[in-house]
């Protein structure tokens, strides 16, 4: 699997991990906006740093499970709802 080589590629994840990356950082805003929160607001309320917000909705970090579920909590929504959607884009 030649997407895996980040000597030959530069890449340090998948294509497809990339974009699964960005899909949970989509619903995040998405889910957040929704409240009419700020990135800090969401922050506050899962207990995370707010830069890590900003940072994981920019699909920069691959983030943890954990931090998937306290955002997950905060947002009153399921984490598997965090990870629904469309990869291609």
């Amino acid at each position: 699997m030649d997407f895996y080589n980040v000597s030959k590629n530069k890449r340090k994840y998948s294509i497809e991990e990339e974009q699964l990356m960005k899909l949970i950082g989509r619903n995040i805003k998405n889910f957040r906006e929704a409240k009419n929160w700020s990135q800090h607001k969401l922050s506050v309320e899962a207990l995370i740093p707010k830069n890590q917000v900003g940072r994981i909705e920019r699909a920069e970090i691959n983030t943890t499970v954990v931090s998937l579920h306290r955002i997950s909590v905060a947002l009153e929504v399921h984490l598997e709802d965090l990870l629904s959607g469309d990869l291609l884009n």
